[in-house]
Order: C-alpha cells, then sequence, then structure tokens
C-alpha cells in the first residue's frame, strides 16, 4: 500500500511538474496576438447566452455584446477566433451546446471561402491560427474532432494529434523564445476581449478600394457545404435558429457569386441570411472614423454601430427577449459593461 502510495504521488508530482511547464511554454496571447486567448475565455462566461457569434475576424472585431445588452437586453457571446474555419465553428458550436441552449445562433459565412486546411494558406500560417483555435478548448469530443478536421496533412505525417492535446509536445523548446509576457501570465491571465469582443479603438480611414483579381472559379467547396449542413441540422436538432450573416467589411472582397450561393442555401433551408453589407448606409458606417485598418473591420464605433443596427433585427425578427429587468442577470451585465467602459478609456488615445 505504502509503494503504491507512493508511486502515485510521484506520479501525480510528475504531471504537476509537466502542467507548470507546459503554462511556462505556451504562448500566452495576453500583448501580442490576442486573438488567440479568446477561445478559452468563453468557459468562464457560458449559460444565459440568448445569442452566440461563431466566426473569425468578421464577428469578434465587428459586434459589441455590450451595446446588444444596453439597448435590447439582449445576452451574448462572441465564440471567434483568428482566421476560424467552418469546421472549426461547426465543432466549436457542437461544444458550446455542452454548455448552452441560445436561441440563435450568428454564422459568418466568410469562412465558406476555405475548403480544406490546406487552402487557408501557408503549413506554417495554418498551424499558428489553428493552435490559436484549438490549444484552449477543452477536452473534448468536440475537441478532438476539431483537431482531426483542421491537420494539414503535413501535420498529421510530423506532428499528429498529439501536440494539440498535449502542447507541450510544440512547445518544450520554446525555452529561448520566452519573454517578459510569458513571465508575467504564466500562472494567470485576465480578459483581453468583452464577451468575445476584440476592442480596437484605433482609426485608420479607408483611402483606396480594395481591389481583387477576379476568381477561376467561385463555387463553394464540397467540404464547406458539408459542415455548413451540419451546422444547420445542430442548430434545427437544438431549437436554436442559425442566422447567416456577412459582416460590414469591405476585404476579402465578398463577391456576389458567393452571395447568390448562401442566398440560394438560406432559402432551400428555411434559414435567415443578412448581408450587411447592403445596409451600410443605415447601419451608419463612416469608413473614415469607424475602421481602425482601412476597412478590413471595424474599430469600437463601428462595432457598437454594427450592433444596435443588427440588434434591431434580433429582437424583433428572431424574438430575442429583453433580459434587463431581470435583476441577476442585469447585475451580472452592469459589472460587463464596467469593464467595457474601463477598457475603452485605457485604449482611447
Amino acid at each position: 500500500m505504502r509503494k503504491r502510495l507512493s508511486l502515485w504521488a510521484a506520479l501525480m508530482l510528475s504531471a504537476a511538474i509537466l502542467l507548470l511547464i507546459q503554462a511556462l511554454l505556451v504562448p500566452k496571447y495576453m500583448v501580442s496576438s490576442r486573438e488567440g486567448a479568446l477561445i478559452g475565455e468563453y468557459y468562464a462566461n457560458a449559460g444565459n447566452n440568448d445569442v452566440i457569434f461563431i466566426g473569425d475576424c468578421e464577428v469578434y472585431e465587428n459586434f459589441s455584446p455590450i451595446t446588444l445588452w444596453e439597448e435590447y437586453g439582449i445576452t451574448s457571446y462572441i465564440r471567434g477566433s483568428a482566421q476560424q474555419t467552418i469546421w472549426q465553428s461547426y465543432y466549436l458550436l457542437e461544444e458550446t451546446f455542452r454548455y448552452e441552449t441560445p436561441k440563435v445562433v450568428v454564422f459568418s459565412v466568410l469562412a465558406m471561402k476555405y475548403d480544406t486546411p490546406e487552402s487557408t494558406g501557408s503549413q506554417s500560417r495554418r498551424e499558428a491560427y489553428n493552435r490559436m483555435t484549438l490549444d484552449t478548448m477543452r477536452l473534448s469530443s468536440a475537441k478532438l474532432g476539431a483537431i482531426q478536421a483542421s491537420m494539414t496533412q503535413k501535420e498529421r505525417e510530423w506532428e499528429g494529434i498529439y501536440s494539440y492535446l498535449f502542447p507541450l509536445l510544440r512547445y518544450h523548446d520554446r525555452w529561448s523564445q520566452l519573454t517578459e509576457e510569458d513571465i508575467t501570465y504564466w500562472l494567470k491571465r485576465e480578459p483581453v476581449s468583452d464577451n468575445g469582443y476584440l476592442m480596437q479603438t484605433g482609426v485608420r480611414p479607408m483611402v483606396d478600394a480594395h481591389i481583387s483579381p477576379p476568381l477561376a472559379d467561385y463555387s463553394f467547396g464540397e467540404n464547406s457545404w458539408y459542415y455548413l449542413e451540419k451546422m444547420a441540422a445542430l442548430c434545427a436538432s437544438h431549437g436554436t435558429r442559425l442566422v447567416l450573416i456577412k459582416a460590414p467589411s469591405l476585404y476579402p472582397v465578398w463577391w456576389w457569386e458567393w452571395d447568390g450561393q448562401i442566398r440560394q442555401f438560406a432559402q432551400e433551408n428555411g434559414l435567415t441570411y443578412i448581408n450587411m453589407l447592403e445596409s451600410l448606409e443605415d447601419i451608419g458606417i463612416d469608413w473614415n472614423t469607424d475602421t481602425y485598418d482601412t476597412g478590413l473591420h471595424l474599430n469600437v464605433s463601428g462595432a457598437e454601430k454594427a450592433a444596435s443596427w443588427f440588434g434591431k433585427i434580433l429582437a424583433e425578427e428572431c424574438g430575442i427577449p429583453d433580459r434587463r429587468q431581470e435583476a441577476e442577470i442585469a447585475s451580472l451585465w452592469a459589472d460587463k459593461a464596467a469593464v467595457y467602459y474601463d477598457r475603452k478609456q485605457s485604449m482611447t488615445p
């Protein structure tokens, strides 16, 4: 018995040491590449969100949940991450339903442009973005599915699933790259987002139109359609309404051929599709003041306008209730709003 207890104690101590080393070596995403922290922040905010946004920077930089709350009493969270692919969106949504059942899921359709992991960029670029989405997902069958769907063929050859389950295998040689950020946030990290919204306060006006060369083929790939269909079926199975959106960002270009395919899919499947690019004037977007990167994404001014416009649709057309009269929830969101405005003030030049 003593030998067994000693063995268990030794194993637990070894595991604790490895976890501490792993926590030191993995990227922190607190100062640089803050979008890498977004997925992990959800778990402290799961539950009682009537609306879940899911997708890439088209959602996590373009909509303010605090504005949705203050103007409509809508509780929402953005499950976004950098260059989030549609298969990652599906598995994040599958995971979300383990924690709560939102009344509406809002999915950003720009991700349909990527059909396979190899189509999203170079090997190193794809792995870096995969890490930002997958490393901080909690262990579950959804995470395993997301890992399997996200790995490039090259990763399957030399890295495999284990380095996503145990990031220490990937970052074990990062000692020479450690920075002050790694030490400061080794054991404790502060939220970088406001319910998944990554605030940007800078202003960089759009000067020239963003022009892209025409494509040889505008058809979305089979894999993208496969996961969009699975997403629609998953929402239907939970009684959740799926809303497809194109966010009010000017680049990458949203081709009218793409728009037509999504519009047809929505009609055939009884879904709502909203192309916000068609309503820029109604939203009130001013490309001189409401973008921090010449129209690629909105800054906080633009994100508040987008949320104000979209919130009316969520409230009136989707029936999302106003929960500002519920004392416990109102108190929680008052605290969230205080943090939001403190962040906004501290970040404003």
